[in-house]
């Protein structure tokens, strides 16, 4: 299979990983992939993450997280929303808001990726790459 969304792949790797309860899931290193984990553990969704293996092996190894019995999920929905063949862009103004506000949109914009939180404070817009909820 060809891979020309690797961000897609991430969160549909997270997503299946959450529903089947694994406690990690591997995911190819890259800078964005890196800085939409950054975000996932900084907004509580997953609990940690490191990069293993070497050279061009690298993996993301990423620790997700569940409520105090394991049939509780923190990640209830993840969505990919800019993709390679349709990409969706978003002022300061018009950023979405998540389940009110209950989730994140993640944003890319040229301060690096960041939350719609974030987003709206610095006043920038970007790509919106991801629900999470």
């Amino acid at each position: 299979m060809a891979m020309n969304d690797p961000i897609a792949d991430m969160l549909t790797r997270i997503r299946n990983a959450n529903t089947a309860k694994h406690d990690t899931v591997d995911v190819p290193v890259s800078k964005m992939k890196t800085a939409i984990a950054d975000i996932l553990v900084d907004e509580g969704y997953i609990a940690k993450y490191e990069i293993t293996g070497e050279g061009v092996q690298k993996n993301l190894h990423i620790t997700l997280k569940y409520g105090k019995d394991k049939n509780e999920r923190i990640i209830s929905g993840i969505k990919r929303i800019s993709k390679p063949g349709l990409r969706v862009y978003a002022g300061s103004e018009d950023m979405p808001k998540v389940l009110g506000g209950l989730g994140i949109a993640i944003v890319s914009t040229n301060k690096g990726v960041i939350t719609d939180k974030e987003a709206r404070k610095q006043h920038v817009g970007g790509e919106v790459l991801a629900f999470v909820w």
